[in-house]
């Protein structure tokens, strides 16, 4: 059998994002996420401010959430801008170069949000189930440590698979069927072997998605266990409500990454999957404000502050 002819990856200048290519929408659309990339950046760095101006918020549990609110800056920075500029001036390439640097940091920051959202479940056990240890297992020094792992274990497997892709050879058919550079969509463009390429797409999975998962579960299961222990509804109610908000978030993210990776290959749909990406790319991020502060009285309290009187903007 006669092989295919291999088309050299530096012949590919650049890609085609299809994602959102409806030309009488896109006014619309523009307007949309705008608003959305806006309020996610304003909300996220008023967390930010809010958690380092003030002392009394200078625990393991806001110190994580000030870092999950800048990952979810920059995770939401990797595609909305770029997105939004193809919509302005109805195109919709993006170079060779800054499909893989967006890629790069899609992976990056991603998976930094996984291994986040597992770090601060471990603070919520420890919090819970062993509180007389807990100034030792979450001291400053090790919550450092917790989030340096963090960025290692997230940025060495996304520059690897970065990497892997520049030895890719694509074909003519340049097409993308996202709004950003999904990496199972573009190895789908490949003419030459991608068996690494999908292993590590495998492997990535594992460590971004199944392992911290598996650790929310079991930091929850634990949790749950204690809560039951306690007597009183209410002290069960209270120490559970500490909970509510990682809980929330955790349930959309997860959920909406499910909603795509786990249904049949029969059921698959480009829009579907661009939708759902939406959501966990764009709409989750915009939400982790309101999600940790409207229901949590010390940052109330503290983007009260922020704002000089915040009883009327944050009233129970």
């Amino acid at each position: 059998m006669r092989k295919p002819i291999k088309v050299n990856q530096t012949a590919v200048s650049d890609f085609l994002l299809l994602g959102i290519s409806e030309p009488e929408q896109q006014p619309l659309l523009f307007g949309i996420f705008l608003g959305m990339y806006l309020v996610t950046l304003v909300g996220n760095l008023l967390i930010i401010l809010a958690i380092i101006s003030h002392p009394h918020l200078h625990t393991p549990m806001y110190f994580f959430l000030a870092n999950l609110s800048l990952t979810d800056i920059c995770f939401t920075s990797a595609s909305v801008p770029k997105m939004l500029t193809n919509i302005h001036t109805q195109s919709q390439t993006i170079s060779y170069s800054g499909c893989l640097t967006q890629l790069y940091f899609l992976l990056m920051f991603g998976g930094l949000d996984n291994c986040l959202l597992a770090v601060m479940a471990y603070d919520r056990y420890v919090a819970i189930c062993q509180p007389l240890h807990y100034s030792t297992a979450m001291s400053p020094q090790l919550c450092a440590l917790m989030l340096a792992m963090c960025w290692v274990l997230t940025n060495c497997p996304a520059l690897m698979h970065t990497l892997l892709l520049t030895r890719v050879a694509f074909c003519a058919q340049r097409a993308i069927p996202h709004f950003y550079c999904d990496p199972s969509a573009l190895l789908k463009l490949a003419c030459s072997d991608t068996h690494v390429n999908e292993l590590m797409i495998l492997a990535m999975g594992l460590l971004f998605l199944t392992v911290p998962l598996l650790l929310i579960v079991f930091s929850y299961i634990c949790i749950s266990w204690a809560v039951f222990g306690i007597s009183s509804p209410g002290g069960r109610w209270k120490t559970f409500s500490t909970c509510a908000s990682h809980l929330t978030v955790v349930l959309l993210f997860y959920g909406s990454l499910m909603g795509v990776y786990l249904l049949p290959p029969s059921t698959y749909s480009a829009e579907r999957e661009s939708r759902a990406a939406i959501l966990y790319m764009v709409i989750i991020p915009m939400l982790n404000p309101f999600i940790y502060s409207l229901r949590n009285r010390d940052m109330k309290e503290a983007l009260g502050k922020l704002f000089g009187s915040g009883k009327i903007f944050f009233s129970p």
